[in-house]
């Protein structure tokens, strides 16, 4: 906690109340949440710079202003609050039919990681500070200094054996055995999924896709010129197995799901619908493309166990990648295609020939160190605070009537505005204001959810952060007292705007 300059009275309030006004706007601010325990009265004592007994005294007041609670042999916590949490987003409602949607805002999004200056709660970026930057760097020096030849040459198309041998090792994890020579090194996570896609589908085919969805699978179904069938999704139970049924019985080719910590909505499918889902897959004999980028990063408990743990390979094609948990600009990803190995390599081969080799082996010799799981346990406890942080600060700023998911683990969150905001029109009035947001209609089949947007929590919190979503919060309310939503012609003029 930072030392300031120590607090001094003023004519108008004793200095035990200057304190107490200090700590509420930590309390407001989200520094310290609801139900978290305050730092102790010595540690205060210090960050203020006052005696122990003035301490007490605002400890004493804040409590009689009912926003802390003293629990005996423990300390001082913020009281919970008494109004109720903001509800979370009920199941979707997709337009029930296939499309095929080219999204010119994505690209604005994008270009958006580019501009430090914003606030970046649109893409869904980590922090680079929560990452093994340093060690990373070092191993890449390594690299380049001790292996030269391999640095700077070409590797098999499949990818280094060093980082197949260790992804083999992780995916134990994951309730997966997949040799190293069943391995695929891809260009992250969407390389992998846009592979997957090709070796299984033609040009015309149909896949079915949770609704919403992140919006760069949409990308990839258009780039192959597919269409993509919207199911009904719940951010408690992930992808509504009841429509997916239905949606198998209009010619699908290919099922898409991100079962671990979906994006946009957070969502963790149980191990027993995983199996229905596969069930259903096997009896309709489509292939199942799983992206499990945000598997690793369970908020709590252990690690979720992937569709591809209940498959032999024959029907779950596995995608996942190390964007989220040790580097978004190594791009280094992987596939398990099971027995579409010999299509998928070949389709890797016309399209990057292979990755580059010395992030391949700085990740290799990274994980082999033994280091990453002690980064996992810090990461995914920086992710559930700042997602709970996120949470309650939408709760605090946003209009009532607002909607927002609870995710169980990843770093985004899905908000539901009500009626009559628009996110699109809020992702114009935020960019001004200097906040990226990614509204809704990214993605949806159809443009639906045009009264939702994501937001990314995997930045640690600050001060700026606060703001923004006050920010946001006061646009929402403003657009709902006003009751005019943006016209629907204005969403393709939105990317110029970003």
């Amino acid at each position: 906690m930072p030392t300031p300059t120590p607090l001094a009275p003023s004519s108008d309030k004793r200095l035990f109340e200057h304190v107490a006004d200090e700590i509420t706007q930590m309390i407001d601010r989200g520094t310290i949440l609801p139900g978290q325990r305050l730092p102790s009265v010595r540690r205060m004592r210090e960050r203020f710079g006052v005696s122990i007994s003035t301490v007490l005294e605002a400890f004493r007041l804040l409590e009689s202003r009912g926003l802390i609670v003293a629990k005996p042999q423990s300390g001082h916590y913020v009281r919970r609050r008494s109004t109720p949490p903001l509800k979370e987003p009920s199941q979707s409602q997709p337009v029930d039919r296939p499309g095929s949607l080219d999204v010119p805002l994505s690209m604005a999004l994008a270009n958006d990681i580019g501009q430090p200056a914003k606030v970046q709660l649109g893409p869904a970026i980590p922090s680079v500070d929560l990452l093994p930057s340093a060690a990373l760097s070092r191993a890449l020096a390594r690299v380049a200094r001790n292996q030269p030849h391999r640095a700077h040459s070409y590797d098999v198309p499949a990818g280094t054996i060093e980082l197949r041998r260790q992804i083999s090792r992780r995916m134990l994890d994951a309730g997966c055995t997949v040799a190293p020579d069943e391995l695929v090194i891809t260009h992250g996570c969407k390389e992998a999924v846009y592979l997957a896609l090709q070796t299984v589908t033609e040009p015309g085919d149909t896949v079915a896709v949770e609704s919403p969805t992140y919006y760069g699978l949409l990308e990839a179904i258009h780039a192959h010129r597919l269409k993509a069938f919207p199911v009904a999704s719940n951010p408690k139970e992930g992808i509504c197995l009841t429509a997916l049924e239905q949606a198998l019985t209009r010619g699908v080719k290919a099922i898409v799901v991100i079962p671990n910590f979906s994006n946009p909505m957070g969502t963790r499918m149980s191990d027993e619908r995983k199996r229905r889902l596969l069930q259903m897959a096997i009896a309709a004999g489509v292939p199942v493309i799983e992206d499990d980028i945000y598997g690793e990063l369970p908020h709590d408990g252990p690690r979720p166990h992937a569709l591809r743990a209940m498959d032999d390979g024959s029907h779950v094609i596995y995608c996942s990648s190390f964007s989220k948990t040790i580097s978004p600009g190594l791009r280094v990803g992987w596939c398990a295609p099971g027995k579409y190995l010999p299509r998928y390599l070949q389709a890797k081969m016309m399209l990057s020939q292979m990755n580059a080799v010395p992030p391949q082996l700085a990740i290799a010799e990274y994980l082999a160190n033994g280091g990453f799981d002690r980064h996992l346990r810090r990461l995914r406890s920086a992710y559930r605070e700042q997602t709970a942080r996120m949470i309650d600060a939408v709760c605090r700023y946003f209009p009532s009537g607002t909607l927002v998911s609870r995710p169980a683990g990843g770093h985004v969150i899905w908000i539901e505005l009500p009626a009559p905001a628009d996110a699109l029109r809020l992702h114009r009035e935020a960019a001004a204001e200097g906040i990226s947001i990614a509204p809704g209609p990214l993605f949806a089949v159809h443009g639906e959810y045009r009264n939702c947007f994501r937001l990314n929590t995997g930045l640690p919190w600050s001060s700026a952060i606060d703001d923004a979503i006050r920010t946001l919060g006061q646009l929402a309310a403003r657009q709902v007292s006003e009751g005019q939503p943006m016209p629907a012609e204005d969403c393709g003029s939105l990317a110029a705007a970003s």
